[in-house]
């Protein structure tokens, strides 16, 4: 069993934090960002360490407090020093160039797709064929960074498509002949 809710949150120097009404309001040097916490969840701090209780010991309750203790170091971690998913494209003729404010995937089909990504992303172009998502929410950047590897998912047969870096595609055998 994780016990990740009983261990305290180190809050950073550059890192204001407010709380209102279960609101918890962080800013640091790369933006500011909020998170509602569970009702059953209270924050206890002193001076630069922060530590989060639950109201009882029942299975919910539990498991409330080991999330919102992580959900709430992402928030500083993410106001802090941010974070960010690498891809790479694997195949002939698969490219990713940047255009603007958008990003233009050459991608096999018949047509370039156009990826416009949301506010507090950043995408970078660092070779035709890899690229890195960055922003200060965590689970932004991982929900862009699927959404741009479903543009062509990485197929079992030649490991073609997009792929997060340092991820094992598994490969099958293709069909043999008589």
């Amino acid at each position: 069993m994780s016990r990740i809710g009983k261990k305290e949150i180190v809050i950073p120097k550059d890192v204001e934090l407010k709380i209102e009404n279960k609101l918890i309001k962080v800013k640091g040097p790369k933006g500011e960002l909020s998170l509602m916490l569970h009702p059953s969840i209270s924050l206890d701090i002193n001076g630069d360490r922060m530590k989060v209780l639950r109201a009882s010991d029942s299975k919910a309750d539990k498991s409330i407090h080991g999330l919102s203790r992580t959900l709430i170091n992402n928030l500083i971690v993410g106001v802090t020093e941010g974070f960010s998913k690498n891809l790479e494209i694997v195949g002939v003729g698969y490219k990713v160039e940047k255009k603007k404010n958008a990003v233009k995937f050459t991608l096999g089909y018949s047509h370039p797709i156009i990826f416009l990504p949301p506010d507090g992303i950043e995408i970078k172009v660092n070779s035709p064929t890899n690229l890195t998502v960055s922003g200060i929410d965590k689970a932004l950047v991982g929900e862009v960074a699927a959404k741009i590897r479903a543009l062509r998912p990485p197929e079992p047969y030649k490991g073609k498509g997009i792929k997060y870096e340092g991820e094992i595609i598994r490969r099958k055998a293709g069909k043999t002949g008589i």
